[in-house]
């Protein structure tokens, strides 16, 4: 299989047409991809998080010609720019109510983008010290999960809700932050590797599949793409080791 996704599969994943993902990249909004040895153009999870971001905001009536700056503004300006949308959609008939406050959540930041009990782990992981970067990986995430993967995200945040009530899992999830630093080859991630595999497996309700899930021909894609988002070397050897555990011990994983 390909590594990422054509357009076609993009565009649906996200919710959008081919068309919509076209006129984004005229815009310039969204960067076309490179092709691969097919000469296809493949998306990937970045990818895929802009075209989410886009058009959340364009759904919310942010116009396309504004989104672009507004996605690259400070905060300040993101959200004086979102009061001046949200004073124009105030003005419009009944039907654009329902646009006019899903607008006023943007200014909430990841609100706009995920319900409340997400934005809770991520505030839980901030406070537990995690660095801005992992913080805005495990955002990304979750984003993608709700968009690409909507059958898991229940469930994946209830994971992460467990694993931050534990504090063995929170140990060892904080050595999973600093493996991102370790070599590929360094022996500590296959012992971190069977640690967090044997910790996952206490819990195994929490990793059983929607029935069914495994056996769509894109699951694999879907969930590949956001169990493998912003991957350091390290840590790419480090999730596939955890997948191969979880597999041995009889736990279905998508995969190619």
């Amino acid at each position: 299989m390909a590594d990422g996704l054509t357009i076609g599969q993009a565009a649906a994943f996200v919710g959008v047409t081919i068309k919509t993902v076209r006129h984004y990249h005229r815009l310039g909004l969204v960067a076309e991809p490179d092709r691969d040895v097919s000469s296809y153009r493949r998306y990937r999870s970045g990818d895929l998080f802009r075209l989410v971001q886009v058009r959340t905001l364009a759904a919310a009536g942010v116009p396309l010609g504004e989104i672009g700056d507004l996605l690259d503004a400070d905060p300040e300006t993101f959200a004086a720019t979102l009061d001046g949308v949200h004073h124009q959609l105030t003005e419009r008939i009944e039907d654009l109510i329902a646009r006019r406050d899903r607008l006023h959540r943007l200014d909430h930041g990841d609100r706009a983008l995920l319900p409340d009990r997400a934005c809770a782990v991520l505030d839980r992981f901030t406070e537990l010290g995690s660095s801005p970067d992992y913080v805005t990986g495990q955002r990304e995430a979750l984003v993608l999960v709700r968009a690409l993967v909507p059958e898991i995200f229940d469930s994946f945040v209830a994971r992460l809700e467990h694993s931050l009530d534990d504090p063995e899992s929170v140990e060892l999830t904080k050595r999973g932050w600093q493996a991102g630093d370790w070599d590929p080859d360094d022996p500590r991630i296959e012992e971190l590797a069977a640690e967090l595999a044997d910790k996952l497996l206490a819990n195994r309700a929490l990793l059983v599949m929607p029935e069914g899930f495994s056996d769509q021909s894109d699951a694999a894609s879907r969930y590949g793409i956001v169990n493998h988002h912003r991957e350091a070397p390290a840590i790419a050897r480090l999730n596939t080791l955890v997948e191969a555990n979880l597999r041995a011990a009889g736990v279905i994983v998508p995969g190619r």
